[in-house]
């Protein structure tokens, strides 16, 4: 069994009590349809949309913080929809004329469009897996049986005209004769559930709607268990959603019907909630969690009718889930009193930690085991670089799994009856190879291997280790053609994320490529407040230890033009979410390091982030502007939106953010635009691009991600000075 990952790409972020500050000024009503004149930067000679100041002030422990452009908070008014449109439009009239934007476009093209096929899994009588031709928006799923002819099971491209709906999960019942699966309609965070027959493909009832950070986990074919919270007032889009719940949908009956399981409490509310029922289809487990965080633990016995909830851990402490289960025996995974994670053994008539045997010990290196054909497997990330050992469920170690080089490899899962599991390995210059692993020889072979247009060996990804400005050691790979001259002169781009415990392991990109094969120099940090090296390294960047995480961004920049890879003149910083935050702090901090800033969906605005959708689950990383007068001088200190200085020469910038994001709300790009626009002294260019009918990123249509990417280099590289491109 998988863990159930509720929190995003990503990122996702966190939670906090406390009464909103006092607002002391109510702001003026004016007409919905007003825009202001355009304004005209004398130095860039770009005429920017006047951006209309309100008179609202807040005021946190006795001090006043203005929020002039609060009304760009409104999603759903008619004003805040005109200024999208105006910025839009300059912004691309300005890159319209970068001379070689669409030849950009035409080689991302170029080298997307090749077959991408995923590993195959067996439900029922079929093997199913996605395929994409190339350049379709969404990949599709497939499915075969036996040596039959492969048939299209699902295909996402016809749920949409324009390809901005996407599949987002699918599941099966038991015996692989009914499917469910979730849809995302223009990149929302809020989703339906279809369900249909297998077979036929008909659908067998009425959609589930309003469903959101959500799993589906089937109970034998009698119904699954998913969550959601309750439809919000106001916005889909921006308002608050505080408690999650996890409801059982038996099949037939009503959504209204559907039965609440747990977190329903109004006392003990939880922000995210997930139930997954184990493979022998004996025991529900719910995992509880008020930030992205540490989470709560139950299990409810499936064999008995009316069975209690059974209390596995009832604190918030650690981050703990089931693996696996033999019998009333489970396989936890926990970093409880293990930073870097381990497995523990515990019965189910008792399961609570004092209970607890260890099974995998803690070592060095950050632990993240997958199960599968009657094993266990560890992978451990040693430097960012993925390790993986097979152990049997007797805690044996039966060998380490040889990889072709470092890099990340997923590691093989599957059902306990597989005994043929599948992996994938990539780097920063390798294209992802799907191989086949029999469980009982160790043997490992290609199964596919990528058929992306790009000559790996004409590349060079080294890992390095600079000093952060504190002394500690990081991290980062730097990726470039193999003959690059170090002359400082190299365009870079330097991204990091630097939170929510996530770590940036190598991974080949589409896009990178194209990067790379302009000359262009490609170079991940791995930042604290990541996971690299386990819990300790996420806290070393969170709440009053922030900073860490852009002092460690910086100094990579700084290492980079030491050692004559780049220089100001050439050196892009890129990140979003929680790297947008990053980004945007950095380039407000330090604008004299970059020559371009790419700050994409970012967490913008650090004092009122939280009153947003799910982000006051966020506050365990970033704590919150009413926790207390110091934790709202610190967030100010850094929140880009407030320190933004006038007479400031800053970058030439390019906030990117779409319009459906219900999950980074886009009202912190807008308001991080407004305030660059207005305060900028030097001639470089600061503009927003806001992609409409789209989210914070997943599901977006291929064709949107391509021009998302072209316009992203050629704005890069013609704020560098480069004239013309291959």
């Amino acid at each position: 069994m998988q863990k159930l990952t509720i929190i995003i790409l990503a990122a996702m972020l966190a939670a906090c009590s406390g009464e909103a500050p006092e607002q002391k000024e109510v702001e003026k009503k004016v007409p919905e349809t007003r825009i202001e004149p355009a304004m005209e930067n004398q130095v860039s000679g770009i005429s920017y949309p006047k951006t209309r100041k309100g008179e609202i002030v807040d005021t946190y422990f006795g001090a006043d913080v203005a929020d002039p452009y609060r009304w760009l908070e409104d999603d759903m008014s008619l004003e805040t929809g005109e200024w999208v449109k105006t910025q839009n439009k300059v912004t691309f009239s300005y890159l319209e004329k970068i001379p070689y934007r669409e030849k950009l476009k035409k080689r991302l093209e170029e080298m997307w469009n090749f077959e991408k096929i995923s590993a195959p899994y067996t439900e029922g009588n079929y093997t199913y897996f996605s395929k994409n031709d190339g350049l379709q928006n969404q990949s599709v799923i497939w499915r075969q049986k036996g040596n039959g002819e492969p048939e299209i099971f699902l295909d996402p491209n016809k749920f949409s005209e324009d390809g901005t709906t996407s599949l987002a999960t699918l599941s099966f019942s038991k015996d692989g004769s009914i499917a469910a699966y979730s849809i995302s309609e223009g990149g929302s965070d809020w989703r339906k559930i279809i369900i249909i027959d297998a077979e036929t493909r008909k659908q067998l009832e009425e959609p589930l709607v309003d469903v959101k950070f959500s799993g589906i986990s089937w109970k034998g074919n009698e119904g699954f268990y998913y969550s959601s919270y309750d439809k919000p007032e106001g916005s889909e889009l921006s308002a608050k959603t505080d408690q999650h719940k996890l409801y059982y949908h038996k099949l037939g009956q009503k959504q209204s019907e559907d039965k609440v399981i747990f977190g329903a409490s109004e006392t003990e509310k939880r922000r995210y909630v997930s139930g997954t029922v184990t493979e022998d289809d004996n025991y529900l487990i719910i995992s509880g969690a008020v930030s992205t965080s540490g989470n709560d633990l139950y299990l409810k016995d499936l064999t008995k009718a009316d069975s209690p909830l059974v209390t596995i851990l009832d604190h918030f402490d650690s981050d703990t889930y089931i693996l696996d289960n033999i019998g009333s025996k489970l396989y936890l995974v926990t970093n409880l009193n293990a930073p870097n994670k381990k497995v523990v053994t515990v019965d189910t008539n008792s399961p609570t930690p004092d209970k607890w045997v260890d099974f995998i010990a803690e070592t060095e290196n950050v632990l993240s085991p997958t199960t599968g054909g009657g094993y266990i497997f560890a992978d451990y990330m040693v430097d960012a670089l993925s390790k993986i050992v097979q152990f049997d469920y007797d805690g044996n170690q039966i060998r380490e799994i040889e990889l072709p080089g470092p890099g990340s490899a997923s590691s093989p899962s599957g059902k306990s009856s597989d005994k043929t599991l599948y992996y994938s390995f990539t780097n920063y210059k390798t294209p992802s190879t799907i191989f086949s692993f029999n469980v009982e020889s160790g043997k490992s072979s290609i199964y596919r291997k990528s058929g992306a247009k790009f000559n790996s060996d004409d590349y060079e990804s080294k890992q390095v280790f600079y000093t952060s400005k504190d002394g500690t050691r990081i991290p980062m790979i730097i990726t470039y053609k193999k003959g690059i001259k170090l002359n400082g002169k190299n365009p870079t781009i330097l991204y990091g994320y630097g939170g929510f415990n996530v770590s940036l392991t190598p991974s080949f990109s589409v896009a990178n490529a194209v990067w790379l094969e302009q000359g262009g120099i490609y170079a991940v940090a791995n930042l604290r407040g990541g996971g690299e090296y386990g819990k300790k390294w996420h806290k070393a960047g969170i709440q009053m230890n922030k900073q860490n995480v852009f002092d460690d961004f910086i100094a990579a920049g700084e290492h980079l033009i030491k050692e004559n890879y780049t220089s100001s003149n050439y050196l892009a910083i890129k990140g979003g979410s929680n790297g947008g935050l990053l980004v945007g702090a950095v380039m407000t901090q330090r604008p004299d390091l970059m020559k371009v800033a790419l700050p994409a969906v970012g967490v913008l605005d650090m004092l009122r982030y939280h009153t947003f959708t799910a982000g006051a689950g966020w506050a365990y990383d970033y704590g919150t502007a009413e926790q207390s007068k110091d934790m709202f001088e610190y967030l100010k200190s850094y929140s880009p939106v407030h320190n933004v200085k006038a007479g400031v020469k800053y970058p030439a910038t390019m906030v990117t953010t779409g319009d459906h994001d219900d999950r980074v709300v886009p009202a912190h790009s807008f308001k991080f635009a407004a305030e660059l626009q207005a305060k900028q002294a030097g001639a470089a260019p600061t503009l927003i691009r806001i992609e409409t009918n789209a989210g914070h990123g997943a599901g977006t249509p291929v064709s949107k991600t391509i021009e998302q990417y072209a316009d992203i280099y050629a704005f890069t590289l013609f704020n560098m000075g480069v004239e013309s491109i291959d």
